[in-house]
């Protein structure tokens, strides 16, 4: 069977597209997106092409960029193009080139998708792209989810070529005559997927001569094992998960009777941006006083008693205000005015709290950023003058305060430690001694 037959083949068994789709063809230059380029021609398929300037390697993004622009012209189809500066881009946001790269392809080749009307984005991925994924998926820990490789179609984006070894599209490329240009950076081991192909693969290949066929062998076997994984995940979900608004809640009694404990747990958190080694932390949040929490990029785990409630940082992060240094600052309840007074003498009264809504610190012992927000369950301090420390909840009981009071009730926090009940009371280990050199003055505005 050709190529082309085997393109065509895996199209149809896999319902990756129909013929009659309008297709973006992603193309660098290379041999495998020059391939992907002219079976499609070859299979009469409707597509447009487009192609991104990363600018990291002068002239050669330029004379990448000319050559892919020739190629669209010779098929008589569309051209899309942009130039992106990819390492400024990647530097402001803190991450890697590749990072950065991967992301603004996939954001600009869905921009021009729409704008297109393109039915879907097709990218040159082959056989060995998918083991190089699937080993480097394996030592970065994803689980069974990266072990099964990339998948032939994911919402708009399909791969054709998985099924193709790196030697059938170059064997393809030279009986065609086709031209395309070279990446010298696919020889640098720099990059995380070129170590791999160049040393870590050949290496392998020394004691199991047989290693690539293996892997692809074990693709097919593990993505059948994922579908039953994934519905004895989404069992253990139904049970334990309960949608509350935009919170989840779980029981915490239930959740430590369920098994494999720790394959439970990271399939809940992963969906919240939680990594595999922050399993263990949320496995100890289990065992842990209420108001412990632990964090991601996006949602927030906090014990509450019998409870684990998963909120999202926005949803948090909208009643409340991080305080980076003196100056005022605005919230919904009121407004906050933090000075600094530094080599001031302390005098015996304000060793006490000056008054409800104004509260005198020892400077040294405070950190910014603090945090101003509402109080919550599981919240305690240490009250002013008291060795022990008191939950807010308790605070409040004893202080007689009506629901409606309570609700209104802000603390200033820092690093998960409240130090000031504002309109109450400070934290006793935030309090000034005699010894205080610098004074923290917060003062509190209501509105």
């Amino acid at each position: 069977m050709s190529l082309l037959e085997q393109f065509r083949y895996y199209i149809s068994s896999n319902n990756l597209f129909l013929p009659t789709d309008k297709l973006l063809l992603a193309v660098s230059g290379g041999v495998d997106s020059v391939v992907l380029c002219e079976l499609c021609r070859n299979a009469g398929f409707d597509f447009g092409i487009a192609h991104c300037n990363f600018q990291l390697r002068g002239d050669d993004s330029e004379r990448d960029e000319k050559f892919v622009r020739e190629l669209a012209k010779k098929n008589s189809v569309e051209f899309h193009s942009i130039k992106i500066e990819t390492k400024r881009i990647a530097g402001e946001q803190k991450i890697s080139v590749q990072e950065a790269a991967r992301a603004l392809r996939y954001t600009w080749f869905e921009e021009v998708r729409k704008a297109g009307m393109y039915h879907y984005i097709l990218t040159a991925h082959h056989a060995d792209d998918n083991i190089e994924t699937v080993l480097m998926n394996f030592f970065r820990g994803t689980g069974i989810k990266g072990l099964k490789g990339m998948e032939p179609k994911l919402d708009r984006i399909v791969r054709p070529l998985l099924f193709a070894r790196r030697y059938q599209l170059e064997e393809f490329l030279k009986s065609n005559g086709l031209a395309y240009v070279p990446d010298v950076t696919n020889l640098s081991d720099d990059y995380t997927r070129n170590y791999f192909r160049n040393q870590v693969i050949p290496l392998i290949r020394k004691s199991f001569p047989e290693v690539n066929e293996n892997i692809l062998g074990n693709i097919e076997r593990l993505r059948e094992a994922e579908q039953l994984y994934r519905q004895a995940i989404s069992g253990h979900k139904r049970k334990l998960l309960e949608i509350r608004e935009n919170e989840v809640h779980i029981p915490v009694l239930k959740l430590k009777k369920a098994e494999p404990l720790h394959t439970i747990v990271y399939e809940i958190a992963r969906d919240y941006g939680f990594n595999a080694a922050q399993s263990e932390e949320i496995i100890a949040l289990l065992d842990s006083d209420s108001g412990k929490y632990i964090q991601s990029t996006s949602h927030r785990i906090i014990k509450n008693r019998n409870w684990l409630i998963v909120a999202p940082l926005e949803a948090e992060r909208a009643g409340m205000v991080i305080i980076d240094g003196t100056g005022k600052w605005e919230s919904s309840e009121g407004n906050l005015k933090v000075e600094m007074s530094t080599g001031a003498t302390v005098s015996s009264s304000q060793l006490k709290q000056v008054s409800n809504f104004q509260a005198c610190l020892d400077a040294k012992e405070i950190k910014f950023p603090l945090l101003l927000r509402k109080w919550k369950q599981g919240d305690y301090f240490y009250p002013l003058g008291m060795p022990k420390k008191k939950k807010l909840a308790r605070f409040f009981i004893d202080a007689k305060l009506s629901k409606t009071e309570k609700e209104k009730i802000c603390v200033v926090e820092m690093d998960k430690k409240v130090i000031w009940i504002v309109g109450h009371r400070i934290d006793d280990r935030f309090k000034l001694t005699d010894k205080t050199k610098s004074i923290l003055r917060l003062s509190f505005t209501q509105t």
